[in-house]
């Protein structure tokens, strides 16, 4: 059983409290302890856009918003053997489990970044 530490969990100050609650419930019984990255919670146009001009993301943060300035999205990592982890092998299989767990105690049909057909987030869910 995993809980969320201090850090992650001020990363998500913010956002949806849906949200919260979702992470908060799922990390309890997830197949590998997860967080939030630094930039994974509520962002700034500005905060935005640097991930923009690094090609980390699509959205430039003012012509085109992300979920993420408006609070309704938020970043994983997998937390394996002590170190962050962006692998697939680890990230789909938290993925799944946050879906269900969103949809089956909080009735919220989350996005996630690993479905989608064009760009590939597997970090990324949105409401």
């Amino acid at each position: 059983m995993y809980k969320l530490s201090n850090r992650s969990r001020s990363r998500l100050d913010g956002i949806n409290p849906v949200l919260i609650e979702i992470v908060e419930e799922a990390i309890k019984n997830s197949p590998f302890d997860f967080g939030i990255p630094q930039s994974g919670g509520l962002r700034t146009a500005e905060d935005q856009n640097k991930l923009f001009n690094q090609k980390v993301s699509k959205c430039d943060g003012y012509a085109k918003k992300s979920y993420h300035q408006s609070g309704n999205a938020f970043d994983i990592y997998a937390y394996v053997n002590g170190r962050a982890s962006w692998e697939t092998k680890h990230l789909k299989p938290i993925a799944e489990h946050i879906l269900k767990v969103a949809d089956e105690c909080f009735n919220v049909d989350l996005t996630w970044g690993g479905n989608w057909v064009n760009f590939k987030d597997l970090p990324h869910f949105q409401i």
